[in-house]
């Protein structure tokens, strides 16, 4: 560094703590020359750079810098007095200070990141993972156990030749209950046991799949009506049904699974072979005793109701209700566009929601609309 020695003849120019000074001194009249006390850069710099280490975090450290850097700090009081000498020894003083400075902003940025850096692992140290446990990974999901019972029973019924039909559950009355032979003054027709809707005369929500059923016959009919033979129609017809009923084993709404199968020479012994044969094959046991008690639906003659009684287990010999079934009445094969002189069907109905109670020892229908987790994810 340069030191530049001259005889004293005008007052000092002082930093801002008095410590760093450049001299003025005049030699002539016409000729100034500075006394620049560059030893002290270096002492500038080690009090910087002191100053900087004993700073703990980053707003004392813009403190200390402020003595260095600031308005009012040492360097730039160094700087501001740069303006009172000569140009050379201006020129000179000034790549010195610069020199100076740039060694105070050097220090200045490393002790920066050494806070971060300080800062940043004293924040992983406090967020730690033990990489060596394994993760919880992200729930799954599963299929209701409703949902589980429909689709074993919609691969049962394939299996041997049924096909999946869909219909609206907004129904009209005519497909509801006139097409399938429910007389005008029928209990079912009563708002006591069924949904209309406001405002909307003769629209409700279906009390049964049944609807589905004409609405396929309609279809099936108008698709071979040219044809010298129909081709059979077998479907089975799930989905939601609803009911003015609410108790541990009914429900306003519920799902229902109805089957149709028509076409020459149907006959109330084929209905038992698939009825037994299904029941077998969804409880997967062969020790179960099945029986039809006569019974009356209006849109089936002759009508009988099914029960079933189990050999083993905790309901064994008990007799339990499990659908409805007959010979599709001949009003309602015409009604659904059938000639009901030469084709004659059957059909039968079922409760899924019972069939699931069943299948796994639920005693409460109302479990399955709750939504609990510990009652659903028992079934996954």
């Amino acid at each position: 560094m340069l030191w530049l020695q001259r005889e004293r003849r005008q007052g000092e120019l002082f930093g801002q703590d008095g410590k760093y000074a450049f001299a003025a001194d005049v030699l002539s009249p016409n000729r100034f020359v500075v006394s620049a006390l560059v030893s002290h850069f270096d002492q500038i710099l080690s009090d910087a750079q002191a100053a900087f280490a004993a700073a703990a975090d980053a707003p004392a450290l813009e403190q200390a810098k402020a003595r260095f850097l600031g308005k009012s700090g040492s360097l730039t009081e160094l700087l501001k007095g740069l303006g009172k000498l000569d140009p050379d020894a201006r020129r000179t003083a000034g790549a010195e200070i610069n020199q100076c400075k740039s060694a105070v902003e050097a220090a200045l940025e490393a002790r920066r990141d050494a806070l971060r850096s300080a800062q940043l692992e004293t924040q992983l140290r406090a967020e730690a993972l033990d990489v060596s446990l394994p993760g919880r990974g992200m729930g799954v999901g599963g299929l209701h156990p409703v949902n589980r019972t429909l689709e074993r029973v919609e691969s049962l019924f394939r299996s041997i030749g049924f096909e999946v039909a869909d219909g609206p559950e907004i129904e009209g009355d005519w497909h509801n209950f006139t097409a399938l032979n429910t007389p005008e003054n029928h209990p079912a027709r009563s708002m006591h046991d069924t949904f209309y809707l406001q405002d909307a005369p003769g629209v409700l929500l279906r009390t049964h799949t049944s609807p589905v059923q004409i609405r396929s016959m309609q279809a099936h009919a108008e698709r071979y009506a040219n044809a010298s033979v129909m081709p059979e129609l077998r479907i089975i017809a799930p989905g939601r049904v609803y009911r003015v009923d609410s108790d541990a084993t009914h429900s306003p709404m519920f799902h229902q699974v109805e089957g149709l199968w028509i076409g020459e020479n149907i006959s109330f012994a084929g209905l038992k072979g698939v009825i037994i044969d299904f029941l077998k094959r969804f409880f997967e046991t062969d020790e179960l005793q099945v029986r039809f008690r006569p019974s009356f639906f209006p849109f089936t003659e002759p009508s009988a109701e099914i029960d079933f009684a189990f050999m083993s287990g905790p309901n064994k010999g008990r007799w339990l209700e499990i659908a409805g079934c007959g010979m599709v009445h001949p009003n309602v094969l015409k009604n659904g566009g059938m000639d009901s002189q030469r084709y004659t069907g059957f059909a039968f109905g079922m409760g899924l929601d019972r069939l699931t109670m069943l299948r796994y020892g639920i005693n409460d229908l109302r479990l399955f609309f709750e939504n609990d987790l510990r009652f659903l994810t028992q079934f996954n």
